[in-house]
């Protein structure tokens, strides 16, 4: 019965140990693996970046992407030179109004203060001489 629960000992440990040296390696494996995949990667990535280089010192030398760009750069400064010239105009015209405006109000303003201080001091001096009227009487 001993020699039976030793051979069975020997028997688990020796499982044990062969299991781990298996997973050892199927891990290793895995590594490696994800390692060749990473270099391959990497090389695509640096070939890619490489013809990439290659493609735009081709075209600056050919000078399409130099033009390309100067003509962009000339569409996009016309257009935001219109837009900003068109919103000035708004601007000065939108001033215009308010301050044609303003000077309506202020003229109507002043116009109907001095009419009504006319009305007034005539009122006043109707007033002092209907007083010296019957203060004289």
């Amino acid at each position: 019965m001993k020699k039976t629960i030793i051979a069975m000992s020997l028997l688990f440990v020796a499982t044990g140990a062969m299991a781990q040296g298996e997973m050892q390696h199927a891990t290793d494996e895995t590594v490696q693996a994800a390692h060749a995949g990473a270099d391959t990667a990497k090389e695509k990535l640096h070939k890619t970046e490489h013809r990439t280089q290659e493609h735009i010192t081709k075209a600056q030398s050919d000078g399409s992407i130099t033009d390309n760009m100067k003509q962009d750069g000339e569409k996009a400064w016309n257009r935001t030179k219109e837009g900003s010239e068109k919103a000035w105009d708004k601007t000065k015209q939108g001033s215009e109004k308010a301050w044609n405006s303003t000077k309506e109000g202020s003229q109507k303003a002043w116009d109907a203060t001095k009419e009504g201080s006319s009305k007034a001091w005539d009122k006043t001096k109707a007033g002092a001489e209907d007083l010296k009227k019957s203060v004289s009487e």
